[in-house]
């Protein structure tokens, strides 16, 4: 089984990130049920703006694309800002919005019988709003969400210290990310053994 973790810090490479740090306790849970897991940095990419697989020349949606194709599982990670998910993580979203009009050998939306979760970070509040936004669009695509595929950390409302600069939550973030881990697994293993089948025509 396959994953691919979408990592939508504002942060370039090599700069540490957030949430990419609670993204790895998820991809650490996943790898102990024998998960092959991909990480993808959307910010180091070159992503143009459109709803389309692919842009043209330059573009790198195309690989992430195939690998989304590729894989069962797929977990995006986003900090907040503002209360919403980052532009990163939006832009991840608009580029995957081409895959509601790709259809398998079934006749199925190329999202069907995968599974998807949402990891949020930020010092503000408003996690449980990005997990909704993020989860209904990956919904809308065809994905399967299962109940509790997701994890967050927060400081709470107004400004203050980070996921790495802080302790407190951690072990609740952690333990729900591997929660999260183990849900994802199962009902993916549930739908390959029984996929959903093509939508009536």
């Amino acid at each position: 089984m396959r994953a691919v973790v979408i990592n939508c810090t504002l942060k370039p490479s090599p700069e540490t990130t957030n949430t990419g740090a609670l993204a790895e306790v998820v991809v650490g849970a996943l790898r102990e049920r024998g998960v092959q897991v991909e990480t993808v940095r959307a910010v180091d990419l070159n992503l143009p703006p459109g709803v389309r697989t692919d842009m043209g020349e330059g573009d790198d949606w195309p690989g992430v694309h195939r690998s989304l194709l590729d894989a069962e599982i797929l977990v995006i990670a986003t900090p907040t800002w503002a209360g919403h998910p980052s532009s990163i993580a939006q832009r991840v979203i608009e580029r995957m919005d081409a895959m509601m009009s790709e259809t398998d050998d079934a006749e199925r939306p190329v999202a069907y019988n995968r599974v998807a979760g949402v990891v949020v970070t930020g010092n503000e509040d408003g996690a449980h709003h990005v997990i909704s936004e993020v989860a209904g669009a990956l919904i809308d695509y065809g994905y399967t969400v299962p109940g509790q595929a997701w994890t967050y950390w927060n400081r709470g409302p107004g400004p203050g210290p980070s996921y790495l600069d802080a302790d407190s939550g951690h072990d609740w973030s952690a333990k729900t990310g591997r929660a999260m881990a183990a849900n994802l697994v199962a009902v993916a293993e549930a739908l390959a053994a029984r996929p959903i089948p093509a939508p009536p025509s």
